[in-house]
């Protein structure tokens, strides 16, 4: 594999333009792709074998390969890409001017392919217009996907919003005709239930606010220096009123304010506030939650504990998927959407960290966000 460049910014506009895996057993023919192919970044390959391992370690936007390889042949090669990697884009050269192999080459998933000897011109125009249809395909996909996510997600809020309003709806219609008594305390104990959905349709408000910034639009994370500590104060203190009429007790504590990261503010505090706010929701009256932060060799943490029911082995993948929610009483009322912690894991390791979740049936939960240093 041989690589050059001049300087930092030729590679960062041949990586932006994408990366090209030439695989042929002549040095001559990777040589003529790589002059003619100046824009791209080019890694090179012998053979068939060869190709499949610089795939499991290489990110590759197209493969160039001969249709006449040492041990796979081309149309093989083909076959164990398309198999491991099915929306790869694989143009073959061939020699070869028997239709049958083209056509054999087409049916196994090739993108396009060239003739031998190799025209320059035709060869840039083909590598050009393969990764341009690939680039089309996969922006059609994405909008597939945010249609799809956008749909299940309307569904999701139209049946989330429903219980709350409709509660409210019923009680000032109660109140409009004249019906129930201040002084009763069945009345007393239905305001109290109104003010408590009221609160909760406030909090819903919020993440639709917070999903909307963040999520529908899913920009790059944009790292700043940030204190860390200072963040996660002022989160925490919003979470204060809300946890205290649910009768928890909260405890921040930091020996030491965390050294400065490098992290997006908005990102990081949409993480901060979805894993207080599981805490919140998931811990029982009366129940704790802590929060913490450690500064280690490679990394920051902040960590999040509660003495809620704790998470299953089984369920602690789940709750990283959309829409997933995990309902002790099995009420089918959890509050929330079920995205909070699939877009906070996503907004962590856009960063470079990640989420990590230790718990145990009836021990609460520890969740932990760790950012590199």
């Amino acid at each position: 594999m041989e690589i050059s460049f001049r300087n930092s910014n030729e590679m960062q506009q041949r990586l932006e333009r994408g990366t090209i895996l030439v695989v042929d057993d002549e040095s001559v023919i990777r040589s003529l792709c790589r002059a003619a192919l100046t824009d791209y970044r080019i890694l090179e390959a012998s053979n068939g074998n060869e190709a499949l391992e610089i795939l499991t370690l290489e990110s590759v936007d197209l493969v160039l390969s001969d249709f006449k390889l040492p041990g796979l042949t081309g149309v093989e090669l083909l076959k164990e890409i398309k198999k491991h990697y099915p929306t790869q884009a694989v143009v073959i050269m061939t020699g070869y001017d028997d239709k049958n192999v083209i056509l054999q080459a087409l049916k196994g998933g090739a993108n396009d392919f060239i003739s031998k000897p190799i025209e320059l011109l035709h060869l840039r125009t083909t590598v050009d217009a393969v990764l341009e249809r690939k680039a089309l395909r996969e922006e059609l996909i994405q909008l597939k996907k945010m249609n799809e996510l956008k749909t299940n997600f309307l569904g999701l809020i139209s049946h989330k919003l429903k219980t709350p309003s409709t509660a409210i709806s019923l009680f000032v219609q109660n109140l409009a005709q004249g019906i129930g008594d201040p002084e009763d305390p069945a009345f007393q104990q239905t305001l109290a239930l109104i003010i408590e959905e009221t609160s909760h349709l406030d909090n819903l408000i919020q993440e639709l606010l917070d999903f909307s910034e963040l999520i529908l639009v899913d920009r790059p994370a944009e790292p700043a220096p940030l204190d860390l500590t200072q963040l996660a104060r002022k989160v925490w203190e919003s979470f204060e009123t809300r946890a205290a009429a649910k009768g928890l007790h909260m405890s921040y504590c930091f020996d030491q304010a965390l050294p400065s990261v490098q992290a997006d503010r908005e990102m990081t505090a949409f993480v901060l506030r979805a894993l207080i706010d599981n805490a919140v929701k998931f811990t029982p009256q009366g129940g704790r939650i802590n929060l913490w932060g450690e500064a280690r060799a490679k990394d920051l943490r902040l960590i999040v504990h509660d003495s809620g029911p704790g998470i299953p082995d089984s369920e602690q993948v789940k709750v990283f998927e959309k829409f997933y929610q995990i309902d002790p009483s099995h009420s089918g009322q959890v509050r929330g959407f079920g995205l909070g912690l699939y877009y906070a894991r996503h907004f962590a390791r856009k960063q470079g960290g990640d989420i990590l979740i230790e718990s145990r049936p009836d021990e609460g939960s520890s969740v932990i966000l760790q950012l590199p240093r």
